[in-house]
């Protein structure tokens, strides 16, 4: 399993070979064993292959053509809901409509879907996670009708990939681990942990493109800007509160 993680590429093109639902479900059903917040398993996860439901999915998530493309989509749920009913009918009083437990429920739906799709890749299958699930999440709600305590938080195509792309590259193991406490970094240390990022062709390509000076430039002026992500903030923040989540 190493050296499959090790070797792992985000799959955007698929075969047309369908990914059975016995695969599928025993992939989902042992992605089920993932650790979750007090044995709860606060996540509900969305099965759809249908193509018409992929059409009215695929602007939620700017029309990437995986999308429609891939023969599974799944959608990761943080999911409330069920155990609140649970709580209700056996005469105890949840207090679950906040946003702490929107992040435990957030939390639990990351585990199973990151565990999900480690499996899936061990046997073959390929997978790509799509970033856009929380920007325009009321469109995934009314979509997949979500009631609410349900949030969709992320959302991965699954199938058989139909040619392996290169491997984006990482930054180095010392800019991520820090040695018993947080250790804050000095301009040398950016400089030399964000060299080789900032050296490959495909990034300066990015840079010349968008007009920038910098690879820096190219993520705050125009991939994910301050007036986006604060407008999607917003929203985020407001689905929230429509989905029960911050009474």
């Amino acid at each position: 399993m190493f050296e499959t993680v090790k070797n792992r590429r985000t799959i955007r093109k698929y075969q047309s070979k369908d990914v059975s639902s016995d695969l599928l479900n025993d992939l989902l059903k042992t992605s089920f064993r993932a650790s979750t917040m007090g044995g709860m398993q606060l996540y509900s996860v969305i099965v759809t292959r249908d193509a018409e439901v992929k059409d009215k999915l695929s602007p939620a998530h700017f029309n990437q053509p995986m999308v429609k493309e891939a023969p599974v989509v799944l959608t990761f749920c943080a999911d409330f809901r069920r155990f609140t009913k649970w709580c209700e009918q056996r005469k105890a009083i949840p207090g679950y409509d906040n946003l702490m437990s929107f992040m435990n429920a957030a939390m639990d739906t990351l585990l199973v879907a990151q565990t999900f799709c480690v499996l899936a890749e061990e046997i073959g299958l390929g997978i790509c996670y799509l970033g856009t699930t929380t920007y325009n999440p009321q469109m995934i709600i009314e979509t997949l009708h979500l009631p609410k305590l349900v949030f969709p938080v992320t959302t991965v195509t699954v199938g058989y990939p139909d040619s392996v792309p290169e491997q984006v590259d990482r930054l180095p193991f010392d800019a991520i681990v820090h040695k018993e406490m947080y250790c804050d970094y000095t301009a040398e240390d950016i400089d030399r942990m964000y060299a080789y990022k900032e050296s490959l062709p495909e990034n300066k390509k990015f840079i010349d493109e968008n007009r920038k000076e910098t690879l820096a430039q190219v993520f705050t002026d125009v991939r994910y800007t301050k007036k986006d992500n604060e407008y999607m903030s917003d929203n985020l923040l407001k689905v929230l509160r429509l989905q029960g989540f911050l009474k």
